[in-house]
């Protein structure tokens, strides 16, 4: 009992610090809120095209949709790759080794704290949005919310464990973030930022779901529309959920390897 007292109050001062540091930008928060306005400016465009023809989906359902993108996003939006690029560029990773607590849990509490900050701004923006596009006001149900949350969570988790990994090689390459922009293309393109996949052609529809990206956004987003009986129901919540198991492990294992070998690595250049 007393190791698990210690870790919630490690836990709780991990995320106070950051809470407190991220407030300290609430200017830069309102922009990061913002930048997720591009499903937004996508919903006009695919409004228009599914009023002028059959894409699968109704012009309604396409607002609905990019209204739950958004709030996909704003719940799983993962920038650890910076953070970490910084930290082993500027050296400052050999003071968080010095730490009892393995330099993840700063980068995950910081990403909390992020999103307990940002939740205002989003709350306005929801707000304002409503009264903006009328069409798109629903209320989901308790069960499509607690779907919506599981696998929001779960994406987050897999996302971050995913840009975590990829993190890893700066330990080898000056820049890292380098490759993460090419995971973010496929990511936009294959995880229905972008369109949404019922008006991707069969075979394109069927690779993107054998990727992890799909189960991101898109499934979220349908479990928050309670749009899931498309999707088989709520096997689909069960496959969703076992799928981003499978590839959270996956790259799990992958960083556990990355990461001693990359501290070898960092050792012996004086770090």
């Amino acid at each position: 009992m007393t190791g698990l007292r210690l870790w919630l109050h490690q836990a709780r001062a991990l995320f106070m610090a950051q809470y407190a540091y991220m407030t300290e930008y609430r200017a830069e928060l309102i922009l990061w809120a913002l930048s997720m306005s591009l499903s937004f400016i996508l919903m006009g465009v695919w409004h228009e095209a599914s009023a002028r023809a059959d894409l699968g989906i109704s012009p309604d359902a396409v607002v609905r949709y990019f209204f739950c993108i958004f709030m996909a996003r704003q719940l799983t939006v993962v920038w650890v790759i910076w953070d970490f690029e910084a930290m082993v560029l500027h050296g400052r990773l050999s003071s968080q080794l010095l730490l009892p607590i393995d330099p993840v849990f700063k980068l995950i509490a910081g990403h909390i704290a992020e999103r307990v900050a940002r939740g205002p701004f989003v709350v306005l923006l929801v707000g304002l949005f409503f009264l903006i596009a009328p069409q798109a006001r629903f209320v989901p149900s308790v069960v499509d919310v607690m779907a919506f949350s599981v696998l929001s969570l779960g994406a987050f988790l897999l996302r971050f464990m995913i840009q975590y990994t990829v993190a890893m090689a700066c330990f080898w390459l000056e820049r890292a973030t380098a490759i993460e922009t090419l995971n973010f293309l496929a990511y936009m393109f294959l995880s229905g930022a972008i369109a949404p996949l019922e008006t991707f052609p069969p075979l394109v529809r069927d690779i993107a779901m054998l990727t992890p990206f799909p189960y991101m956004l898109y499934l979220p987003a349908k479990a928050l529309m309670g749009d899931l009986d498309a999707l088989d129901g709520g096997n689909a919540i069960v496959r969703g959920c076992a799928v981003m198991a499978c590839w959270f492990f996956a790259f799990l294992v992958l960083n556990r390897v990355l990461w001693r070998r990359g501290l070898r690595r960092y050792s012996s250049m004086g770090a």
